[in-house]
C-alpha cells in the first residue's frame, strides 16, 4: 500500500491561513490578483505574507516594487523576508538577476519551495498568500504535500479557450484535497472613458453557467483597467495607488469574501 503523501504535512508556526491562487494558463492575470488581494488584506489591518512560488517566472519582486533588493539571514540561518507596503515577501526573484533564467530540475525546486516555507522567519501572519504557476504541474502538489493549504482561489478570462485551462487547475485541486474558495473572472469587461456601457474583450463564454451546475462561488468580477497594469510594471498595486477606483474595489471585495470563509 502506498503512503498517503499527505501525512507529511506540517502547519508553519505563526501563520494561520495560507491561500494558493492559480490558473489553469498564464496571462489570466493571477499574479496581479494575488498581489492586489495581500495589499487589500493588509487594508483591513490583518498581517499579510507573499509568497512568489513561480520558480520559473517570478514576477513578485517587479510587481512590489523590489526590484534588486535581497533578503538577509539572521543567526539562525533563517531568511528575513523583506517588507514592501506592510506586507512580508519571498520570491526567487530576489535571490536571481531579473532577467536570469532558471534552469532547474524537480528536487531543487522542491527544495526551494521547502526554504520558502520552512526556513522564512514569517513570524505571526493572518494571511500567506502563495502566488503559484500557471498549470497543473509540481509546485501546487509540493505544496499540498508540506503544509495544509487553506482554500484555494482560480483566476481566468471569461472566455471558453480559458475555462477549459481553469477546469484542470479545478480538477487539480480537488485531486489533492486543497477546498476551492471560488473563481475570479479577471478582464470581466472594459468601459472606454466618456462611455456609458461596457465593452466585453473576450466573448462570454460558458463560465457562469459551469459555475453555476458545479455550485463554485464566483468571487468577483475584475473590469479590465491599463492602468492595472501599468501600476504593476511601477511597482504600486492599484490597490495601494487607487483605492477608491473600480479594479482596487473589486480586489477589496475579493478580501472580504476570503475572509469570510474563516
Amino acid at each position: 500500500m502506498s503512503q498517503n503523501p499527505f501525512l507529511s504535512q506540517a502547519p508553519i508556526e505563526g501563520i494561520k491561513q495560507i491561500i494558493v491562487v492559480g490558473s489553469g494558463k498564464g496571462g489570466v492575470g493571477k499574479s496581479t490578483t494575488s498581489v492586489n488581494l495581500a495589499c487589500a488584506l493588509k487594508q483591513k489591518g490583518l498581517k499579510v505574507g507573499l509568497l512568489d512560488a513561480d520558480i520559473y517566472g517570478p514576477s513578485l519582486p517587479r510587481m512590489m516594487g523590489a526590484i534588486n533588493q535581497h533578503p538577509q539571514v539572521d543567526e539562525e540561518k533563517k531568511i528575513i523576508p523583506l517588507v514592501r507596503l506592510g506586507i512580508k515577501l519571498m520570491s526567487l526573484g530576489f535571490l536571481v538577476e531579473e532577467g536570469s533564467s532558471v534552469v532547474w530540475r524537480g528536487p531543487m525546486i522542491f527544495k526551494a519551495l521547502d526554504q520558502f516555507l520552512r526556513d522564512v522567519k514569517w513570524g505571526e501572519l493572518d494571511y500567506l498568500i502563495i502566488d503559484l504557476p500557471p498549470g497543473t504541474g509540481d509546485v501546487p502538489l509540493t505544496i499540498a504535500q508540506k503544509v495544509p493549504v487553506s482554500g484555494a482561489i482560480i483566476v481566468t478570462t471569461p472566455q471558453n479557450i480559458s475555462l477549459v485551462d481553469a477546469k484542470k487547475a479545478m480538477d487539480m485541486f480537488n485531486q489533492i484535497n486543497v477546498p476551492l474558495l471560488g473563481v475570479v473572472e479577471n478582464m470581466s469587461s472594459f468601459t472606454p472613458p466618456g462611455a456609458a456601457e461596457p465593452l466585453q474583450l473576450f466573448p462570454k463564454g460558458d463560465l457562469d453557467k459551469f459555475l453555476v451546475d458545479q455550485k463554485i462561488l464566483k468571487m468577483i468580477e475584475i473590469p479590465f483597467n491599463p492602468a492595472v497594469g501599468l501600476c504593476s510594471e511601477a511597482g504600486i498595486p492599484i490597490v495601494e495607488s487607487n483605492p477608491e477606483g473600480l479594479e482596487a474595489k473589486a480586489f477589496t471585495g475579493l478580501a472580504e469574501k476570503v475572509c469570510s470563509h474563516f
